[in-house]
């Protein structure tokens, strides 16, 4: 489905930028400890940006395509708590920030669920 394309392009877009913000802008600024943090969130948003892009390239092959979108919307909610409590955190260094985080984690499980549903229901 196109917004799912469309929303891949944008998560990927963003974490290039964060990437690049990350290793010029931070690198001298964050701490070893919380510059892993914000490379954690930058890999997981990276992952599944690369998901939405799949999951908008597959959805109209298959049936229960709503599953597929579902999927996309769930794993979009996934990044945006995951990577985006990260963020804040390792910015921050607000520890209780991180307790978001798996939140985003149970996102990211749940939308990979639909999508082995969708997968066997054909």
């Amino acid at each position: 489905m196109k917004i799912l394309l469309l929303l891949g392009c944008i998560i990927m877009f963003l974490a290039v930028a964060l990437g690049a913000f990350g290793a010029h802008a931070l690198k001298k600024r964050l701490s070893a400890d919380m510059m892993s943090i914000f490379q954690t969130g930058i890999q997981y948003q990276i992952a599944h940006g690369l998901g939405l892009l799949l999951l908008g390239a597959i959805a109209g092959n298959f049936v229960h395509s709503a599953l597929i979108v579902t999927a996309g919307w769930v794993m979009l909610v996934g990044i945006l708590l995951f990577s985006g409590s990260l963020y804040a955190l390792s910015l921050s260094s607000v520890k209780k920030l991180g307790a978001i985080t798996p939140f985003g984690g149970l996102a990211f499980l749940a939308s990979w669920v639909l999508v082995i549903v969708a997968v066997v229901q054909g």
